[in-house]
């Protein structure tokens, strides 16, 4: 059970690593974008978690943190290896080969969701009925974007294999996001679970993307590569630690509110960069949205 009071996020403690992860993970969903235009996303996914995991490995012993975990704590970090930096991620790279960005980080904004049913199901954390309306009323908002999306459907995808995927990459961020915050998890240094979760991941990517797209594939343009340093140490090296760490101060529920900003910063970037085409269905189902994960943002316990 959550002991947070209401306003928590306002403690700056709390409030200023939410902000900074929220604002980073907002330009994230459009970079991802320039990875997989002429890269197996599969690849892209390796080659992101191969450069961040040395770095969060290295970031363990400047911090002084053991890397010693024991084997519960190398079991844990297998499972979210796999998760978190496999599944999930693969998942959403292939949700962006038919959906804007901006959708897919909507769609990632319903995140607080099974974030927050995990987290009563295995942390005893609590729900209100503030949440779970706030929550019916943000799923409205999103799924008049998705109609919105099928309209227009501006990268030519197929928008229910997208919204399948995305919805593949929510439950498995969610499982990761809830599973890290049991005891085994609460009693092992973030950084050093962290370093030994992302290189389970990365053998799983590599093996993934080896036999479903074949041999390597290395672009040689350098806008690719300043992306991929962007996604690697910003955008997981400096994000992970925060956000999973604030998913144990305030809970899983809690903590994918973050998602709220993430959608704003998002949005507009699909919206000058992408030529997100907006329609009254459109900001009729991002009012839902936005209206929908603030009233569940003002519940007393999440």
């Amino acid at each position: 059970m959550s002991e947070n009071p209401p306003h928590a996020l306002l403690r700056p403690q709390v409030a200023l690593p939410f902000l900074l992860v929220a604002l980073i993970w907002g330009s994230t969903w459009w970079v991802i974008t320039g990875q997989i235009d002429e890269v197996p996303p599969s690849w892209s996914v390796t080659w992101r978690f191969m450069l961040a995991t040395p770095c969060m490995f290295a970031l363990a012993l400047f911090t002084g943190k053991s890397l010693r975990i024991g084997r519960n704590g190398h079991l844990l970090a297998v499972f979210i290896g796999l998760s978190q930096f496999c599944l999930n991620f693969n998942f959403v790279y292939r949700a962006e080969l038919h959906l804007t960005s901006g959708i897919v980080a909507v769609m990632f904004g319903l995140l607080m969701v099974p974030n927050a049913l995990l987290g009563r199901a295995l942390l005893g954390q609590q729900l209100t009925a503030r949440f779970l309306l706030g929550s019916l009323v943000a799923i409205a908002g999103i799924v008049l974007l998705l109609v919105h999306e099928a309209r227009i459907s501006p990268l030519g995808g197929n928008i229910p294999l997208g919204i399948g995927l995305a919805i593949g990459g929510i439950l498995s961020a969610s499982v990761a996001n809830v599973v890290q915050a049991n005891p085994t998890g609460r009693s092992l240094a973030m950084v050093s679970l962290l370093a030994w979760s992302m290189l389970y991941g990365v053998i799983a990517d590599f093996t993934l993307a080896w036999f479903t797209a074949g041999p390597p594939v290395f672009p040689s343009d350098p806008d690719y590569w300043f992306g991929m340093v962007w996604l690697a140490l910003a955008g997981s090296v400096v994000t992970f630690p925060l956000y999973y760490t604030l998913v144990r101060q305030i809970g899983a529920g809690r903590a994918a509110y973050n998602s709220l900003f993430v959608v704003v910063i998002a949005m507009l970037i699909s919206t000058f960069i992408e030529g997100y085409e907006w329609s009254l269905l459109a900001v009729a189902g991002s009012v839902l949205a936005l209206a929908g994960m603030l009233l569940a943002l003002r519940a007393k316990h999440v």
